[in-house]
């Protein structure tokens, strides 16, 4: 129909945010899940750990990950089915995080979206995965 949202995806469509992490974001992440593990939010314990200071929890990348699906593409309307992550590097306190997701498979039955996810420090892969949205089938 006219109004079928699904539609407008293609393939290759991808869309982007970029957010610097701070020492608040990674003490608020803690806050708001319980997970107080010494090496996010304790820095003489994380200076001595392979990391060699404190990093941001893997699963705040995946919010921003999240972010960009309920935001930007596919935008509001959009409903989880799924997410795989894959972390590959540390995310350090003030590191600049570019999430992206790119749309790869379309199935027009379900109204269903496969991403595939990636957030970047430095153009390297932090995390990465694939998602799948369901879509709204009308524009809101």
């Amino acid at each position: 129909t006219p109004a079928d949202r699904f539609g407008t995806f293609a393939v290759g469509q991808h869309a982007t945010s970029v957010h610097r992490v701070t020492s608040t974001d990674v003490v608020l992440y803690a806050a708001v899940t319980g997970d107080l593990n010494p090496v996010h939010v304790d820095e003489p314990h994380a200076a001595a750990s392979r990391f060699g200071g404190r990093i941001a929890h893997g699963m705040l990348s995946g919010a921003f990950i999240s972010a960009v699906l309920g935001t930007r593409l596919p935008g509001i309307g959009a409903i989880y089915l799924s997410q795989s992550l894959r972390f590959r590097r540390p995310v350090k306190i003030g590191d600049e995080v570019t999430a992206r997701v790119t749309v790869e498979a379309l199935d027009e039955t379900k109204g269903h979206v496969t991403f595939a996810t990636v957030c970047l420090v430095g153009g390297k892969a932090v995390v990465d995965g694939q998602a799948v949205i369901m879509v709204p089938r009308k524009a809101s």
